[in-house]
């Protein structure tokens, strides 16, 4: 991906930095995240027509705070700094930043005394969301103040002569409602972007990419697993090196019903690729037998998944790389970000997991794009609707949708229990207002009564997992109609012998991540 112009979004340890990416990339932007220290002649040499430092947990005054280079201020780039970001940045052009009389957090009023800048087409007051402890409480004769609160005096900020600006509140996410304006007036009125980026017109750069990257003759394996991330990659690499790619679909056994058959009607039979399909599923349950600790069950399975493409790759002359369907959670939520120290949220077994002694070098094409991003890439290589729609499917499988042990007969219960609830709510049209539909196995023995008798031993409960979410980042629960709910609970509990209690999850992500384990 070479686009013409770019945001550059500095990353000070936020965990809204993946948002502001969002918000830029949704004004036809592009977007991409870099370390804080990143060399100045790195943006430039990105196309950055604009800066943004994210905010941070650190103070900016405490040793050993992250920094950038201050000589980004020299680069005649606008700059935007987003609540610590505006504090770096005045500190380092001579303002005074210290913990404030009170912390803000949550939903604030803001009066906005100087409607320009960043904050033009603003009203004179508005609700912004604050997340921080410390203010800027001198900007120094080099900012003029645009808005305060009662708690933060210097609330937004602009430089006299440079294209710097800072605002003390989060405008990338949703609880600022003008937050999105915030957006646009620093990436058209103040970067003057064109917006002419759209995630369709990185096919041709990319599928350049891939084939400097392989060359005239190596082969390349896809780990193809019929989701819409593996099948975007295949149909990239497959446009741009042809029958030199070979798919590989892993039958691990922890898979969702038929889902080699649907593989291979659509990949072999429907566009003519080269498909494998290596049936390990009694391997790999053998390896997961006793296991409960869910990183265990994915550390195993990726150590499996490895094994299996070695004895897969031994068979292919000429295979020199791997592509796989990395996208950027996968990066962030590994800890594999670009500022090298994000936490760990879960590990994905394609991300950082491969041996070195495997001998491939890694192609992943989508390794900066979003989900929703990676869809639209995939209309855009005319992708059939039931692919580039379908809902995501953790790596592991089933097997972190099973509490504990993962046995034959659990497997069994819940690919019914799953069926039942993507049908459901297929049939009901909302299959594509939910970003992820699944059931999660919990078992443990739940008394109830069917027809005259008590139930308990051997019965498990079902939890309904529905979210919706345009990045994966966050997501809500998705407030469906109780009706369709309820259709959901009785076909489970009459359907799938095993079952007698289903309930409803309704935790967002934070704090819960989207997938139970």
């Amino acid at each position: 991906m070479k686009p013409s112009e770019c945001i550059a979004i500095l990353d000070f340890g936020s965990q809204y930095s993946h948002l502001i990416a969002r918000r830029v990339r949704e004004n036809h932007v592009y977007s991409e995240i870099f370390p804080p220290a990143v060399e100045p002649q790195q943006l430039r040499d990105a196309g950055a027509r604009g800066i943004i430092l994210s905010g941070g947990p650190s103070s900016v005054y405490q040793p050993g705070a992250p920094r950038c280079d201050p000589a980004i201020f020299e680069l005649d780039i606008p700059v935007l700094g987003i609540c610590y970001g505006m504090q770096l940045a005045c500190l380092l052009l001579g303002g005074d930043v210290k913990p404030g009389a009170a912390r803000e957090f949550g939903r604030v009023r803001v009066n906005v005394t100087r409607p320009e800048g960043v904050l033009a087409h603003l009203a004179g007051e508005t609700t912004v969301w604050m997340s921080h402890g410390d203010v800027v409480t001198h900007a120094g004769e080099q900012f003029i103040s645009l808005a305060s609160t009662p708690n933060s005096p210097v609330a937004a900020v602009r430089h006299v002569s440079r294209p710097v600006f800072g605002v003390q509140f989060h405008p990338e996410v949703t609880h600022t409602p003008r937050g999105d304006q915030i957006i646009r007036n620093f990436v058209y009125e103040i970067c003057g972007c064109a917006g002419d980026w759209k995630v369709g017109s990185v096919i041709d750069s990319t599928i350049d990419d891939i084939r400097r990257q392989v060359g005239p003759n190596a082969r390349v394996i896809c780990g193809l697993s019929g989701g819409v991330d593996s099948s975007v990659v295949a149909a990239l690499i497959h446009r741009a090196i042809g029958d030199r790619l070979i798919c590989i679909f892993v039958d691990n056994g922890v898979l969702r019903r038929n889902e080699s058959e649907l593989v291979a009607a659509t990949f072999r039979d429907h566009f003519g690729m080269q498909l494998r399909i290596a049936d390990a599923s009694q391997r790999f349950l053998a390896a997961l037998a006793g296991v409960t600790d869910p990183q265990e069950k994915r550390r195993i399975i990726g150590r499996e998944f490895i094994e299996v493409f070695r004895e897969q790759a031994a068979r292919i002359d000429g295979a020199r790389f791997l592509a796989q369907g990395t996208i950027y959670p996968d990066v962030i939520e590994s800890g594999h970000g670009p500022t090298g120290h994000a936490a760990v949220i879960k590990s994905h077994h394609n991300v950082g997991g491969l041996p070195e002694q495997l001998g491939f070098e890694l192609v992943e094409p989508l390794r900066l794009l979003f989900k929703d991003e990676v869809r639209l890439l995939g209309e855009a290589l005319g992708l059939p609707e039931e692919i580039v729609w379908r809902h995501p499917f953790p790596g592991p499988g089933l097997a972190v949708r099973i509490m504990g042990d993962v046995t034959p007969r659990r497997l069994e219960i819940l690919r019914a229990a799953d069926d039942a609830v993507l049908e459901e709510i297929k049939a009901a049209g909302w299959y594509r207002r939910v970003a992820q539909g699944f059931a999660v196995l919990v078992p443990t023995s739940s008394v109830g009564v069917m027809g005259d008798d008590r139930t308990f031993e051997d019965q498990h409960l079902i939890i309904v997992r529905l979210v919706e979410t345009s990045d994966f980042m966050t997501a809500d629960w998705v407030h469906i109609d109780p009706e369709i709910l309820s259709r959901i609970s009785t076909r489970i509990i009459n359907e799938v012998p095993g079952v007698n209690r289903v309930a409803y999850d309704i935790s967002s992500k934070p704090p819960a991540t989207i997938e139970w384990q």
